[in-house]
């Protein structure tokens, strides 16, 4: 069985790899999309996604770069995540997992996964601002709708971490006990 572990916990590696990665890159392109929509907005409808926000920019500036702003500092942040996830893995050993290094990055992590769902939240209601304002905002839902599921997250990984320091202090006292 623990061989069959190591092999699950490789992958789960592996998949949070290619996860930080697809985020990174998407990340890099609503940056690159950003800047391109500033000084050449006529090439924006062949950019990622095709994030065209130009109305709205021609509307109100400061609305574009708070909406702009929104997007890109959660796409950070997320891509963040997945790097703490990484290096918590690297971290990890599962012969001992109860550690101090894993238990501050689970608590890290929930603290990261709050701050992308109430971020997330905020967005969505700035949006809804927006809209109400009368100013064409396209199709920006994609980059949250998810601030819920992150908020609920964050509850599960803040338990887990609780879990993850009272394991500590078990391991300690039968460390000291043996």
């Amino acid at each position: 069985m623990k061989k069959m572990d190591n092999i699950v916990f490789k992958g789960l590696l592996v998949v949070a790899w290619i996860i930080f990665i697809g985020l990174s890159i998407e990340a890099g392109a609503i940056i690159v999309n950003f800047i391109f929509s500033i000084f050449k907005p006529e090439f924006v409808g062949r950019l990622y996604q095709k994030l065209d926000l130009s109305a709205m920019y021609k509307q109100s500036q400061m609305s574009f770069y708070t909406i702009y702003s929104f997007i890109i500092v959660i796409a950070i942040l997320k891509a963040h995540l997945f790097y703490l996830v990484i290096e918590m893995m690297h971290k990890l050993d599962l012969n001992k997992p109860f550690n101090n290094l894993v238990s501050k990055q689970i608590t890290k992590i929930s603290y990261l996964t709050f701050s992308i769902g109430l971020l997330s939240y905020v967005a969505q209601e700035t949006v809804g601002r927006i809209i109400r304002k009368g100013l064409e905002v396209g199709n920006l839902n994609q980059f949250w709708t998810d601030s819920q599921a992150f908020i609920l997250m964050a509850a599960v990984i803040y338990v887990i971490s609780v879990i993850f320091s009272r394991g500590i202090e078990l391991q300690n006292e039968n460390d000291l006990t043996v």
